[in-house]
């Protein structure tokens, strides 16, 4: 069961994006209440709600408490959604981590709560992802 919630919430992570339901332009906490609102299973919810630093852009954008609707689901489940989303660019290509923070602060200007969040969140989310990648090799993923 872990595995199909974990592929879950990599296909549906940035389902916040739309803007059918992009009702507070964070991705995450659209994502997560319009899933909880469709009825999808708690431990999806919340990796969508919290994937990839998203309470360290949420602390940005002044949403933190709202982002705390959903418990952090802490754990090996939230680093393998973390190396995925991290090691993966904007068009599906295969990147290192490096790559990923490097492309993702190029892409958003110093200003903007997105590259802020990352400035604090790099090495915090470079340990998820050495968790995540320790784990597959030693087969315990």
């Amino acid at each position: 069961m872990e595995r199909q919630n974990l592929v879950a919430a990599a296909w549906l992570h940035d389902i916040g994006y739309s803007p059918e339901i992009g009702h507070t332009r964070f991705h995450p906490l659209d994502g997560a209440r319009y899933l909880r609102d469709e009825g999808w299973p708690e431990i999806i919810v919340n990796l969508v709600a919290h994937h990839s630093g998203a309470r360290f852009e949420a602390k940005q954008r002044g949403l933190a408490d709202e982002l705390a609707e959903f418990p952090f689901p802490d754990g090996p489940l939230l680093d393998a959604l973390a190396l995925a989303d991290l090691t993966t660019g904007p068009s599906g290509e295969p990147l290192t981590y490096d790559e990923r923070i490097a492309e993702i602060l190029r892409r958003y200007p110093e200003d903007d709560p997105v590259h802020q969040a990352w400035l604090e969140a790099g090495q915090v989310l470079r340990e998820s992802v050495r968790r995540a990648e320790a784990r597959m090799v030693s087969g315990s993923a």
